[in-house]
C-alpha cells in the first residue's frame, strides 16, 4: 500500500496484480491516464465484471479512503452532497429565544454554519484527508434520475459544490473519481466529456481463469477449466436473460469448493445452478440436456488438449 500514484502503465498493472485484480492493458492504460490527467474514470458494462471493484482497488492500494455514494432512483442533493441539521438549527434558535440574546444577522449566520452542516459522500470527498484526496466512487449512475447527472456537471469540471446559505466549497487536491453505469439506460454526453471511458467487458477464458486462480486458491485445475468453460459457453447464449458475470463465476467456484467437488457433471450443474444463474426462466432453459450437452462438449475440449 503507498500513497505515492503508479507513473508508468506496467505500475498501474502491479497495483491491481498486487490486490488480485487481473485486468488487460487496455484498462490500465485507461486508469493510468485518469490518475496522471486528474480526470473521472467512467466505467461501463454489464452488472458483475468488476466495475466497482476498481475504485475499491485503487483507494486500498494508494492508502487513500474510500467514499461510496450509491446511487438509486430518486437520489437528490440532500442525499448525496449535503442538507442541514434543521432540528439543531431550531435548538439553537429556541435557545437565542430563551436567553433573549438574539441577534438576527448574527444568528442567521450562526445557524447556517458549518457545525449545522450534514456533509454527504459528494461533499465529503472535496474534504483533504492526511494521506491524500479519497477515491470517490459514484456507484450506478444509470440508476438515478438525469437531473442529478445534471448537478453532478459541476462537482465534476471544478471539483466545488455551491450552497446558497454557506458559499461555495472547493477541493484544494481532486478526488480520485470512479463512475460506474450498468447501462440501464444511456447517460448525458455532457458528463460523459468530462471522463475518460471504458468499457469493461466479460473476460476471455484464460483471464477469467487467472482470476479464479487469485481470487480462490486451491481449486482443483481440472475443475477451474470446466468452470471457466462452462461460464464462456454460457454468455454465448443469446437467449439468457442475464448473462452470468465474474461476480457470479467466482460465488459458483467458491460453492463447488465448498461441496468437495472435483469435478462437474450434469447432476453437479442443476443442483448448484442457482448460484450461477439468476432468474428461473434461464435456469429451466440450461438444466437438464442443455446442461449436459455443455459439459460433454467441454470435456470433449479439454481431452483433445
Amino acid at each position: 500500500m503507498t500513497n505515492v500514484q503508479p507513473q508508468s502503465i506496467d505500475a498501474v498493472q502491479d497495483l491491481l496484480q498486487n490486490a488480485n485484480y487481473v485486468a488487460d492493458r487496455s484498462l490500465a492504460t485507461v486508469l493510468f491516464l485518469s490518475l496522471k490527467m486528474g480526470r473521472p474514470l467512467f466505467l461501463e458494462g454489464e452488472a458483475g465484471v468488476g466495475k466497482t471493484e476498481i475504485a475499491k482497488v485503487l483507494a486500498e492500494q494508494l492508502g487513500r479512503p474510500l467514499i461510496r455514494l450509491q446511487c438509486y432512483e430518486g437520489l437528490d442533493v440532500s442525499s448525496a452532497v449535503y442538507e442541514w441539521d434543521y432540528a439543531r438549527q431550531m435548538i439553537e434558535i429556541r435557545l437565542a429565544e430563551a436567553t433573549e440574546t438574539a441577534d438576527r444577522d448574527r444568528l442567521s449566520s450562526d445557524i447556517f454554519s458549518e457545525k449545522f452542516l450534514i456533509k454527504r459522500p459528494l461533499l465529503k470527498a472535496l474534504e483533504s484527508t492526511v494521506g491524500g484526496a479519497p477515491v470517490l466512487l459514484i456507484d450506478e449512475l444509470d440508476r438515478t434520475d438525469e437531473p442529478f447527472e445534471a448537478f453532478l456537471l459541476e462537482v465534476l469540471s471544478d471539483f466545488q459544490v455551491t450552497i446558497p446559505e454557506f458559499g461555495t466549497i472547493k477541493a484544494k487536491e481532486p478526488p480520485i473519481v470512479v463512475i460506474t453505469s450498468n447501462r440501464t439506460r444511456e447517460i448525458h454526453d455532457a458528463l460523459k466529456r468530462r471522463c475518460l471511458y471504458h468499457w469493461v467487458d466479460y473476460p476471455n477464458a484464460a483471464r477469467e481463469k487467472e482470476i479464479i486462480t487469485r481470487k480462490i486458491p486451491g481449486v482443483e485445475e481440472r475443475l477451474s477449466e470446466q468452470i471457466v468453460l462452462f461460464i464462456q459457453e454460457l454468455r454465448k447464449d443469446p437467449n439468457l436473460f442475464k448473462l452470468p458475470g465474474v461476480a457470479e463465476t467466482l460465488d459458483w467456484t467458491n460453492a463447488l469448493k465448498e461441496l468437495d467437488i472435483i469435478s462437474l457433471d450434469p447432476d453437479v450443474i442443476n443442483d448448484t445452478l442457482g448460484v450461477l444463474l439468476k432468474y428461473q426462466d434461464d435456469i429451466v432453459k440450461i438444466q437438464g440436456s442443455e446442461a449436459a450437452d455443455i459439459i460433454q462438449k467441454i470435456n470433449t475440449e479439454l481431452e483433445a488438449t
